[in-house]
């Protein structure tokens, strides 16, 4: 859900800090007491996200405001395309524009930028995913715009799933110089397993790590920073000796090379890119 109640409370958060409440040149300029109607209009192609956000943050201003909604989220939108039509206070329109449009712009280059890796490989097996390479206190909001632009979550937070990494070898003392402890680490995948805890995803690095860790049967093995060659490889060997594993590639994803990677025959590509990096939409507020 995009307005959780945590979420709600991050939104006025981001009112309070632009002084919503308190501005002064609508205060000053605007009579109190007209009312007015506004569009929300975007400059550029996208893929919509947050409309529901932005509705919120008007009805914080102005508990009567009202909306007629020209697009929903997920929607591709074109050049000019209305989206919202807001009908309200005009001091509480132009209050609560900034901070509209400041979510809907973000969400929304989430989402485009999310479904341009989707469109790249629709035609192909393999899933694109998010990380949690995320804005401090957005990243619900950048997962569910990852999911409206056709992307799927990975874990949301380090409490959500088991993802063992190559630092959580070194710190545990799981490797023998250097290399994994396999039955070490086995004793570490019983002991998650008779918790309960859900799927085992582990990192390897290399192609010598990889042969090892799927002798012990992890549930999904992370390939990190593999090239096209290794994920081909181990794609290969995977299919024919243990073909229930899910691999899953991550690192140097990007729209250039993502379509190369899928074709190498893995179920899940994880992309930061999606997310830390983002180029917020060109969106715009007139008031009639």
């Amino acid at each position: 859900m995009l307005l959780s109640k945590e979420n709600k409370l991050l939104i006025d958060k981001t009112l309070e800090e632009d002084c919503a409440f308190h501005d002064l040149t609508s205060g000053i300029v605007i009579a109190n007491n007209t009312s007015a109607k506004a569009f929300i209009h975007s400059k550029e192609n996208c893929i919509l996200c947050g409309v529901e956000a932005a509705r919120y943050i008007f009805n914080r201003l102005d508990k009567k405001a009202t909306f007629k909604l020209f697009k929903n989220d997920s929607q591709n939108i074109k050049k000019g395309d209305r989206i919202l039509e807001i009908n309200s206070n005009t001091r509480s329109i132009l209050s609560a524009e900034r901070t509209a449009l400041n979510f809907l712009s973000f969400l929304s280059g989430v989402a485009t930028k999310t479904s341009k890796f989707v469109q790249k490989i629709k035609d192909l097996p393999a899933k694109i995913y998010d990380t949690r390479k995320t804005f401090p206190l957005l990243r619900s909001f950048q997962k569910y715009a990852v999911k409206t632009g056709g992307g799927f979550n990975h874990r949301f937070s380090l409490n959500h799933a088991i993802l063992i990494k190559e630092n959580h070898l070194k710190g545990s003392k799981l490797l023998i110089k250097g290399k994994p402890d396999l039955k070490a680490i086995e004793k570490v995948f019983d002991s998650i397993r008779k918790k309960n805890k859900g799927p085992i995803e582990i990192e390897v690095e290399s192609l010598q790590e990889f042969r090892k860790i799927i002798e012990i049967h992890p549930d999904i093995i992370l390939l990190d920073n593999f090239n096209l060659s290794q994920l081909k490889t181990a794609v290969q060997f995977r299919n024919k000796h243990y073909p229930k594993i899910i691999l899953e590639a991550s690192g140097g994803i990007s729209l250039s090379n993502i379509r190369k990677v899928a074709l190498t025959g893995v179920e899940r590509i994880s992309v930061g890119d999606i997310t830390h990096t983002v180029d917020s939409i060109d969106l715009s507020l007139d008031l009639l």
